[in-house]
């Protein structure tokens, strides 16, 4: 463990600060809390990822106040309390971080677990979709297939997989199809990138989920399983860690949409006009591509058969079992026409 971070005032935030300041203090921070403050820096309480994401998953927007979110009851320690002691209370209390206050609960400081360690390692299987033809794409795609895309100097799938391995997976099935020799002798084994990579080929497209069904092995353990052309900072092991706690048997990972009604809208019942409303704003969940199957979920498909993943998640509910949402507030792009693609490339210079 790290003794108090000098940095920890970059985790501050005032307590009028809505969740869209909050996402941006988390994210600047890098420390997995936002310490909510007063105007004397007295300690009102924190604001975790997790309690953003319960907060969207309630309705609530990136213009909400934070005190809709506000862990009120912070552990805290004073000064005086030891390195030691520290280190037993985070094991103790399941924690990665504890504030330092002091008597009248100004904060002094904030106890940090150390996130330099290795991450811990995913037994989990990581499958990526890379079979699509990316006919949106084109010119770009025309003799290159979509993940192969350079971003960066390096193709897309490969930033996919860096992070994957950032968050502690190291074996990967690349489901391929169009132009998927390109994929395999890139790839390979996976050996020079210090993975294990296998392939699933298709011989014909079989949606974002249907490729699962060629799968020679059942898994006997949850998989992670993404589209080749969506690139993020989501950690998925959270995701992973998320679906465990759920016991769910898919767990599907969704942002929030927004929409803004270019007029205003009249309410009526029947001729009456009951109110108006200008330019209201709509709020959905989009699926971000991003997902992670229980075993079970598998035996819904049929083998070779054309899937995508909202109809697996229909079917399994047809079935009773439980499907969740991953609430996801981190940087997203799903690169399917040539301005997100260009997107993609401003955004990694």
């Amino acid at each position: 463990m790290s003794s108090i971070s000098m940095t920890w005032k970059k985790a501050l935030l005032n307590e009028s600060a809505t969740i869209k300041d909050a996402i941006k203090c988390l994210d600047q921070a890098a420390m997995k809390i936002a310490l909510v403050v007063n105007s004397e820096l007295k300690l009102t309480g924190t604001i975790s990822d997790g309690d953003i994401r319960r907060g969207l998953l309630r309705g609530l927007n990136m213009d909400s106040p934070i005190g809709l979110v506000l862990h009120g009851n912070p552990f805290v320690v004073n000064p005086e309390i030891n390195r030691e002691t520290v280190l037993q209370l985070m094991k103790a209390n399941k924690i990665q971080q504890i504030p330092v206050v002091d008597h009248e609960g100004h904060v002094l400081g904030l106890h940090l677990w150390d996130d330099v360690c290795l991450p811990k390692a995913r037994s989990n299987t990581m499958i990526i979709m890379a079979g699509g033809k990316g006919t949106r794409l084109r010119p770009y795609t025309e003799n290159c297939p979509k993940p192969m895309l350079p971003v960066a100097g390096r193709p897309m799938l490969e930033h996919i997989i860096e992070r994957a391995v950032h968050n502690g997976f190291n074996h990967f099935i690349l489901a391929v199809h169009y132009l998927g020799h390109m994929v395999e002798e890139y790839f390979g084994d996976g050996k020079k990138f210090n993975v294990s990579i296998e392939y699933l080929r298709e011989q014909a497209p079989l949606g974002t989920a249907g490729a699962l069904s060629l799968l020679e092995q059942k898994p006997t353990e949850p998989i992670v399983v993404t589209n080749g052309d969506v690139l993020t900072d989501l950690n998925y092991a959270e995701l992973l860690d998320f679906h465990l706690m759920h016991q769910a048997s898919a767990t599907m990972a969704v942002r929030t949409h927004e929409w803004q009604h270019p007029f205003g809208v009249v309410q009526t019942k029947g001729v009456d006009i009951t109110g108006f409303e200008e330019k209201p704003i709509s709020r959905t969940h989009i699926n971000a591509g991003v997902y992670v199957l229980d075993p079970i979920s598998l035996d819904s498909l049929d083998n070779a058969c054309h899937c995508d993943m909202p109809t697996l998640f229909e079917r399994l509910q047809l079935k009773g079992l439980r499907t969740v949402a991953y609430p996801m507030h981190e940087p997203w792009l799903d690169v399917g026409r040539p301005a997100d693609y260009e997107s993609a490339q401003r955004s990694a210079e």
